[in-house]
């Protein structure tokens, strides 16, 4: 069962990651830090649970890890630079 909700929250992490790269906001980029953060835990869990497999899991997991990331890192760039473009309109 928790290998089933593990995928679900990867797939979810990563469609939602993908939403929210070309829909930026704040709020969500937390929701996909939380995602992130489901992920890890629930693979950590499966890791120490099945005691087998550890070396293809954790390929999978750093290969997951780095595409989310790259995603989650070019979203934060985009919202930061929102932010000061907006700011710099205000000042104007």
């Amino acid at each position: 069962m928790i290998i089933l909700l593990h995928v679900l929250i990867a797939v979810s992490s990563i469609a939602f990651a993908s939403y929210n790269f070309f829909q930026p906001s704040f709020t969500k980029l937390y929701v996909s830090y939380g995602l992130i953060a489901a992920t890890f835990v629930s693979g950590v869990v499966l890791i120490v649970g099945s005691q087998g497999h550890m070396l293809e899991s954790c390929a999978m997991g750093l290969l997951y890890f780095g595409g989310v990331s790259v995603l989650t890192v070019k979203t934060r760039t985009r919202l930061v630079a929102q932010a000061i473009k907006s700011r710099r309109d205000i000042d104007a």
